[in-house]
């Protein structure tokens, strides 16, 4: 199973860093062999799905997990959905299945209104009607005191995802 994760950098003068990139890189040497990352993707709604549809047809991976961060959520939060003016568009994984032993996660039906969103929603239209899936994790600010608990539960979502079917 062919996994491309992604990550974006930062987009505000506050971010030291980009949560979504600081849990790519603290489980960098614990992913699958067959996992590919595309890090510090630009916040940017044109150049982010561009870069990522461009390494989805190089790769060509059986699942693409983008990565955000969500400065305000205290939880992993697996994206149900992504929209675009009145057009929803839905994972096809099993988000309960996913979240199964998991105890930082939880399932969110609003990926927002800013580039996390729109790069969902446009993997997810270049993945519709293929086998191909596609999932959107938005990531809190990590600390000391949730860093463990976090990657704890990506790297077991992302254990399952390689045995989905």
């Amino acid at each position: 199973m062919k996994i491309l994760l992604t990550s974006f950098t930062t987009w505000l003068d506050h971010h030291r860093s980009n949560a979504s990139d600081d849990l790519i890189e603290a489980i960098l040497d614990r992913i699958p062999s067959d996992c590919h990352v595309l890090r510090q993707l630009p916040v940017c709604f044109e150049l982010a799905p561009k870069y990522t549809i461009e390494k989805i047809k190089e790769l060509q991976p059986d699942i693409t997990i983008c990565c955000g961060m969500a400065e305000t959520r205290q939880k992993l939060s697996l994206e149900s959905n992504g929209k675009f003016q009145s057009n929803i568009l839905r994972s096809r994984l099993n988000l309960d299945q996913l979240m199964e032993s998991t105890t930082i996660t939880e399932i969110s039906h609003d990926a927002g209104n800013f580039v996390c969103n729109y790069l969902y929603y446009q993997v997810l239209k270049h993945c519709a009607g293929t086998k191909r899936q596609c999932l959107f994790i938005h990531v809190p600010v990590l600390t000391e005191l949730n860093q463990t608990m976090i990657v704890e539960d990506f790297l077991s979502i992302l254990e399952r995802v390689t045995k989905y079917e």
